[in-house]
């Protein structure tokens, strides 16, 4: 048995990995305390693009041309704009945190499904029951809650979570491999940070609440999420271990879930722990290595 301390820490940073992506959505919650979710995210981008320009001036990687900064402005709105916009607005329209990560915790099911058609690849009968499974998740999960007025702009947020995460994955694999990832990063968050900006100027009153609570938050948000666990990812990646982190993924919800349940005293009746748990099965399906 290799007990190597880099394939052990190889073998642990996907749990981890999951760890960190959950705590966003708890944190998320404490923020919101204190801004309006555009503000908030405006906020976080700035101070994201000036420790990415950090990093950047001391690696001094390859500046990408023309199109690839065309490309990462795209990859950029929908990864970070649409998928961390969207997670946002659900949890100020009241939906719990362990919920709002439920919708784009499906992310890897809907990759899959759809990078098959897109990269011409035969989708398995075992792919297509694992989606039906996650829907059918999602239908108990949504079982008796409110769907109208603030609640469902809440879902709604949540479902353009889960199509910007998607299709921005999709376009990052497919037009931004070859971009060095601090160069990339740094072009995705000034467009983020515009993004956001613009739209908290436009819709919202950009009032601040300087806490203690706020101030931690943001930082957690902006160092270890948009910098620490990207950065894990990338590594998992170069590490050939994405099939791990995509196996995974499933855990975030749950995580999040015990996570909010611990703070926050949110709740999860019978029905809808069913349904994280088909949707778990889901993801576990979509995601199996077929046999050779």
């Amino acid at each position: 048995m290799n007990h190597n301390p880099e394939n052990l820490a190889a073998r642990a940073a996907p749990a981890v990995f999951v760890v960190l992506w959950s705590t966003g959505f708890i944190a998320t919650k404490y923020v919101l305390h204190n801004a309006e979710p555009l503000t908030y995210l405006a906020i976080r981008m700035a101070v994201v693009v000036g420790l990415m320009a950090i990093i950047f001036a001391i690696a001094r990687p390859k500046w990408p041309d023309r199109i690839g900064i065309a490309h990462s402005v795209v990859a950029g709105i929908l990864v970070h704009g649409l998928y961390l916009g969207g997670t946002a607005i659900a949890i100020a329209h009241s939906i719990p945190a362990g919920l709002s990560a439920l919708i784009p915790g499906l992310q890897p099911i809907l990759t899959s499904t759809l990078a098959n058609r897109w990269l011409g690849e035969r989708v398995t009968p075992l792919q297509w029951t694992g989606l039906l499974l996650g829907l059918g998740g999602v239908v108990l999960i949504l079982h008796d809650r409110p769907m109208s007025g603030e609640a469902g702009w809440g879902w709604l947020a949540s479902g353009v979570s889960l199509v910007g995460i998607t299709l921005g994955t999709l376009y990052q694999r497919r037009y931004c491999g070859r971009i060095d990832w601090r160069a990339g990063n740094l072009v995705q968050y000034i467009a983020v940070m515009l993004f956001f900006g613009i739209g908290a100027g436009l819709l919202e009153t950009n009032v601040v609440h300087w806490t203690s609570e706020f101030v931690l938050s943001l930082a957690w948000l902006a160092v270890v999420l948009s910098i620490g666990s990207i950065g894990l990812l990338y590594w998992l990646i170069r590490r050939s271990a994405a099939t791990s982190v995509a196996s995974l993924f499933y855990l975030v919800p749950a995580v999040t879930a015990v996570m909010a349940y611990v703070l926050f005293g949110e709740r999860l009746d019978t029905v809808a722990i069913a349904g994280m748990i088909a949707c778990a099965g889901a993801v576990f399906l979509v995601n199996r290595p077929a046999r050779a």
